[in-house]
């Protein structure tokens, strides 16, 4: 199966986080950052807006790369490059593929279902965040 490039944004402020609950496959039901497939002809930039704008009704900014996660699954392999992101207009609503979308601190974070790894990449996101 050949890999699919995709994308995420973690929209700090302060103590909380910018958290979206999967409405489908892969991780439908886990709360995970906003973000998705690259789309053929945008930059990953663009496609961190437009997943933040779809998923959350939100329009970001989009800042400094964090990092690089591969999901593996039986039908499904994706790279997935995240990056800093901060919210310069829009009101929050989940839209698209989120069932849900809320602003938690890291303790709501932890009480909640998760995708694999979103606490650990979460504290390094924190420690790289400079303000722009």
């Amino acid at each position: 199966m050949i890999p699919v490039v995709g994308v995420g944004a973690f929209i700090i402020d302060g103590p909380r986080v910018l958290v979206v609950k999967r409405g489908r496959p892969p991780g439908e039901g886990l709360w995970s950052v906003p973000g998705g497939r690259l789309e053929a002809g945008e930059t990953l930039a663009q496609a961190v807006a437009r997943e933040v704008r779809e998923e959350t009704g939100l329009t970001v900014e989009v800042g400094p790369f964090v990092c690089v996660i591969e999901r593996f699954g039986e039908d499904f392999h994706f790279v997935i490059l995240d990056y800093l992101a901060r919210v310069v207009g829009g009101t929050l609503a989940a839209g698209t593929d989120a069932a849900d979308a809320r602003w938690v601190t890291d303790g709501e974070l932890a009480a909640l279902p998760t995708t694999e790894g979103l606490l650990d990449v979460l504290a390094r996101a924190r420690a790289i965040r400079r303000p722009w």
